[in-house]
């Protein structure tokens, strides 16, 4: 049987709802924490965890 790992919120550090295994693949998923109430995008290959980070919204100027 493979390795298996709980993904940690990269906001507050605490364990989320989903777990994953050593041949996890997941691109562009939406992460959501239920303790900090935060949805960070993220990339998972490997057990390895990288951020996407998403560029902030510009205000219209007139």
């Amino acid at each position: 049987m493979g390795k298996y790992d709980w993904i940690l919120c990269p906001v507050c550090g605490n364990k989320t709802r989903v777990k994953i295994r050593e041949d996890t693949v997941l691109q562009n998923f939406p992460l959501f924490c239920p303790k900090c109430k935060q949805e960070t995008m993220i990339n998972v290959k490997q057990l390895n965890i990288s951020i996407i980070k998403e560029p902030d919204a510009k205000t219209q100027s007139r």
